[in-house]
């Protein structure tokens, strides 16, 4: 098992130059508050003074120390690890690559310059860790995290939230499963009150892979002991509570060597604490520590072997979806070309591979155009939309001419349906509009593969392309779309089989003028109609038949214009001339001016006088409105059905046909191609990271592999 510790190690190594965070190694997390020791207890671990020290908060980057256990005849790791170094100890930080230091003076000092280059120099905190591997004869094998103390107030550079970012950066790594959570707590204050232990309840509440120090034992009160706190019956810790002596500040600034302080701490604990010395000490720390991570990682490595697998299995699919590297530009600039102008279509089509579940898109979005949006618009069309009774009795009596009609005219139905069509093209042309949205905004469904990714410049010229065909053919397809209302207007085809409504408009005409004849032959064949002379006019002036057959007051009205005048009573029955009592046109004649005595007629206005419509009147508007309603539906019909297909034919159709040889014959030219077929910077640098990572999983999965059974138990 001794071995196991050593393969975390080159696993960590191997994670390191990645930066991955997604392997979580077995480790052990050294976390308390400020001045708690924690440094010290380190240092005694190392057997070496290696670590800066002071007053205030010193530690202030996460420090991954990996202890090496090196005999003097371990020639491999020397030559691999130590350049050959014939030092008994030296250690290597991983951010100076292979420089070997030996002085561990020196290593001190590099610790302080990196984290004054990253965090400052006045008290500032930095969450990227400093790796540091040390090869002594005189440690375990182990690796440790030691974290910044816990702190409450911020001090020099130090933000206001300085607690709340350490308690976080602590919570990143204890909250690890695989990690094992060293709690150190001075002796000197209540355990009850110990920062480090609250956070480890937090994340292990069960404190399966908590394990206590208890540092500073001989700077309690006198009077005092540790020994119930060390016994666990003030604290319960399953892993079980340690106590140690560090060395004080006194003995670090008279250089007090660690061996020395050892000592000292063995017999400090044989003397205050007989029972328990054997349970205590940094050596024995040291021992419980490494056969604890050993345990902890034949536990997880079962887990970590299958979760390094996955990994390598999904940064492998990652890696293919990039791609490879380009060797033959014009091959894959073809094949990009078709695989674009192929997705297009099936989107079109709807046998895409990635169909939408969201939202219509592609031919779905088109045929809901059609059928839902176009056809619910020409429904809603009201066939005598915007044409009033007044519009119609005008436009009848204008086709009429100076002579009465005695029928309804033709040339006002035509006038007044062609007027009705045109209502049509507009949908028509908005349902082009709609599709050749569409149609666009396919472009973009399509762009999201990851080859249009992965060369931007192409996809961006593709777009341009595919843009320019929409546009060019949308005035073709609206000129279409115009010409097939052009069509319905141009020829008014009153012969439709499905014109059914002017056969029997004009049956039912031809029914009510043989009535109207035959009422009247049957009406005059009572009476005795004779050609009166006019000297015998004032003899047979009370006969009935003439007074049934002459329009009250017409007389009248004619010596009105002959100029009779208002004042005029020598005519026997003359009345007031602008009486209106008996009049059917029902209008009152302006005042006009009288020129040399003689009454001229009112001006015609411009706007015709709102009154009743006559019978005859309002049946020619009511047979204009039927037939106008029974044509328009007719027209509205072919328009709801040619309109799509012809958008399908000039548009759609069009472009799916000739999409690829477009791309191909704008795009594929020698002296573009390599502009076109230019990376992305950032798909280069998502395949690097990919391929390091990849290749760190492929070595890990290696190494795992080599460990056996027996090694394990």
């Amino acid at each position: 098992m001794e071995s196991l510790i050593p393969v975390i190690n080159k696993l960590q190594d191997v994670f390191n130059t990645v930066g991955s965070e997604s392997i979580q190694l077995p480790q052990i997390v050294v976390i308390g508050t400020q001045s708690s020791g924690k440094s010290s207890v380190l240092e005694g671990l190392v057997g070496r003074d290696f670590l800066p020290r002071g007053t205030g908060i010193v530690t202030r980057r996460p420090l991954v120390l990996q202890l090496v256990h090196v005999g003097t005849d371990d020639g491999e790791i020397r030559a691999s690890e130590g350049d050959n170094c014939q030092a008994k100890e030296w250690g290597k930080f991983l951010h100076t690559k292979n420089k070997v230091y030996t002085d561990f003076g020196d290593i001190r000092q590099e610790i302080a310059n990196e984290t004054d280059r990253m965090s400052g120099t006045n008290k500032g905190i930095c969450v990227e860790p400093i790796n540091l591997k040390i090869f002594s004869p005189n440690v375990v094998n182990l690796t440790l995290v030691d974290l910044p103390g816990i702190t409450k107030v911020p001090v020099g550079d130090q933000p206001e939230d300085i607690e709340d970012q350490i308690r976080n950066m602590c919570f990143t790594y204890i909250s690890n499963p695989n990690s094992i959570i060293l709690s150190v707590t001075p002796a000197n204050t209540d355990m009850a009150t110990s920062e480090s232990l609250k956070l480890a309840k937090e994340v292990d509440p069960d404190g399966r892979r908590t394990l206590a120090v208890v540092s500073k034992l001989d700077l309690m009160d006198h009077g005092t002991d540790a020994f119930d706190a060390l016994s666990g019956r003030i604290i319960p810790v399953k892993l079980g509570i340690i106590g140690v002596v560090n060395r004080s500040q006194h003995d670090i600034n008279s250089d007090k060597k660690i061996e020395d302080a050892l000592k000292d701490e063995a017999g400090y604990m044989q003397k205050k604490y007989p029972a328990i010395a054997t349970r205590n000490g940094t050596p024995y720390l040291a021992k419980t520590l490494n056969r604890l991570l050993m345990h902890h990682i034949r536990d997880c490595l079962p887990q970590l072997k299958t979760r390094v697998n996955v990994m390598a299995a999904q940064f492998q699919q990652l890696l293919s979806s990039y791609g490879e590297a380009v060797e033959d530009k014009g091959q894959l600039f073809l094949q990009i070309i078709t695989k674009f102008a192929t997705a297009y279509c099936n989107t079109i089509e709807g046998t895409a591979k990635n169909i939408e579940t969201t939202e219509l898109c592609g031919g779905a979005r088109i045929c809901y155009i059609f059928h839902e949006t176009f056809g619910r618009t020409l429904q809603s069309v009201d066939p005598l939309g915007g044409l009033t009774t007044l519009d119609i009795l005008t436009a009848i009596r204008n086709a009429t001419g100076p002579r009465p009609a005695l029928f309804v005219p033709e040339v006002s139905f035509e006038l007044l349906v062609k007027r009705q069509i045109r209502r049509l093209e507009e949908p028509g042309l908005r349902c082009v509009e709609l599709v050749h949205e569409e149609m666009q905004r396919i472009i973009q469904h399509c762009g999201t593969q990851q080859e249009m990714l992965r060369f931007p410049k192409l996809h961006e010229r593709i777009v341009d392309v595919v843009t320019a065909l929409l546009r060019r053919r949308l005035p073709t397809t609206n000129a279409m779309v115009e010409n097939l209302v052009a069509i319905e207007l141009a020829y008014i085809n009153t012969k439709h089989p499905d014109f059914s409504e002017a056969t029997l408009i004009h049956k039912s005409l031809t029914d009510n003028i043989e009535t109207d004849i035959r009422r009247f032959n049957r009406d005059t064949s009572k009476k005795d109609l004779r050609i009166i002379a006019p000297e015998d006019e004032k003899s047979v002036s009370s006969s009935n038949a003439i007074q049934n057959n002459l329009e009250p007051g017409s007389w009248r009205l004619s010596n009105w214009v002959r100029g009779g005048g208002k004042g005029d009573e020598s005519t026997p029955g003359s009345s007031q001339p602008n009486s209106t009592a008996n009049s059917p046109a029902h209008f009152k004649p302006s005042a006009s001016p009288k020129v040399g005595g003689v009454n001229l007629l009112p001006a015609v206005p411009n706007e015709p006088t709102i009154r009743k419509l006559s019978s005859r009147e309002q049946r020619d508007c009511e047979v204009i409105e039927r037939l106008i309603k029974s044509y328009f539906l007719i027209v509205r019909k072919n328009i709801q059905d040619t309109i799509p297909k012809a958008i399908m034919h000039f548009l759609v159709n069009f472009v799916k046909d000739t999409l690829q040889s477009e791309l191909v014959s704008r795009l594929y030219k020698s002296e573009l191609i390599d502009m076109l077929l230019m990376e992305s910077e950032h798909i280069a640098g998502r395949r690097k990271e990919a391929q390091e990572m990849l290749k760190a999983l492929q070595k890990a999965s290696q190494i795992i592999g080599e460990i056996r059974e027996t090694q394990i138990w």
